[in-house]
């Protein structure tokens, strides 16, 4: 063989090695890449759809579904049998019999084993009878226990065997931009709708409302959807669904402004309502202005959090104890009023006849004052 021949042969084996390591090394990189995707797919809580084409063949498509412990499936798959839809009948004594009677629908939640149901006072209010109906179909009967319609929370009663109960969560540890899940009845028809959203706002009230200190958030709220749960990730009720705003009297249009009753609110209102069937707020005697960033600036004001006083009641005990206009509450018993903590939730922790200690604030100084709670007059 000449010394040519010998090159060459030399030259052939050298790209063989180098195609072989190349080879190996842009293996690995694909199979990084692949692994990565795979990964992804791994955490996503959805269906895809493959391709898989080899040469010769028309494109094949597998369905494949994506293994994930989603805790959103997990936290829907545990509340939705306890969610029931309510309907509320407000004329007539019979359903369905073509006399002119009207109905009213909405939501509702079990949460408790005697199948005491938490819905709203707007969706039970002047109806002459009332049931339920279960996830699976099924209906039972009705009795309203009692309706507090400041807070617009109600709670039925039904009897029997229910299909599932669930616990309240503490809506005080909720954080802006956790992840949150609404279950009702849109428009009556559709049972058991799922939407999931974020906590947007804490402590909100809505003009032309009584309403204060709700969660707000842009989980989808349709009429029908009233009165229920509004649910964190680990299957707990930390709202009750009551109202969404779509436009203002100025004209503008807005989407995602949805509103709940904080649970804590609704837990404190719904033992009055099941152990007395009324509600007895606890009554300081001020009229007050939440805090905001503007009106801290505006009134030079150190505290970023809390209300300030704007008109004592006469006789209350807020005039007995000596508070003042412009005063700033800050804290009860310690409870700091701030976005997750509104004055009307903490007052809800304690009954008539209770001492409290308030916070003020008063010319830059912080004072501890003590009230005594007397019942809030009609």
């Amino acid at each position: 063989m000449s010394r040519s021949s010998g090159w060459i042969v030399i030259i052939v084996i050298l790209g063989i090695l180098l195609g072989m390591v190349g080879g190996g090394i842009m293996g690995g990189l694909v199979g990084m890449y692949v692994a990565g995707n795979a990964a992804s797919r791994d955490a996503a809580p959805v269906p895809q759809q493959v391709r898989a084409v080899t040469s010769g063949q028309a494109p094949v498509v597998q369905n494949m579904t994506v293994n994930s412990a989603s805790e959103v499936i997990d936290s829907v798959r545990a509340v939705e049998p306890a969610v029931v839809t309510v309907i509320s009948n407000l004329g007539g004594s019979s359903f369905g019999q073509g006399n002119g009677q009207t109905e009213a629908s909405g939501s509702g939640v079990i949460i408790s084993q005697d199948g005491h149901i938490i819905t709203n006072n707007h969706v039970i209010e002047g109806a002459q009878s009332v049931f339920v109906i279960y996830s699976d179909g099924g209906r039972a009967d009705a009795t309203v226990i009692g309706a507090d319609p400041v807070t617009d929370i109600a709670v039925l009663k039904v009897n029997g065997k229910i299909p599932a109960a669930v616990s309240f969560g503490d809506s005080s540890a909720l954080q802006l931009g956790e992840w949150v899940i609404a279950i009702g009845s849109p428009l009556g028809n559709y049972r058991g709708s799922v939407t999931v959203g974020v906590v947007s706002g804490m402590n909100r009230t809505v003009q032309g409302t009584a309403q204060d200190g709700l969660i707000q958030t842009d989980a989808a709220i349709n009429h029908g959807n009233s009165g229920g749960p509004l649910i964190n990730l680990a299957g707990q009720i930390v709202g009750i669904n009551t109202l969404v705003v779509r436009d203002t009297p100025g004209g503008d249009q807005a989407e995602g402004l949805g509103f709940a009753v904080p649970s804590n609110t609704v837990r404190a209102v719904a033992e009055q309502l099941i152990a007395n069937g009324r509600i007895e707020y606890p009554f300081i005697g001020i009229s007050y202005t939440e805090i905001n960033p503007q009106l801290a600036a505006e009134m030079n004001l150190t505290s970023k959090a809390g209300v300030v006083v704007t008109q004592i009641t006469t006789g209350s005990p807020a005039q007995k104890a000596g508070l003042q206009a412009r005063d700033v509450v800050v804290a009860i018993n310690n409870d700091k009023i701030d976005e997750n903590n509104s004055l009307r939730s903490l007052l809800f922790k304690y009954r008539v006849g209770d001492t409290i200690t308030l916070s003020v604030v008063r010319d830059g100084k912080t004072l501890p004052v003590q009230v005594t709670l007397v019942k809030r007059p009609t």
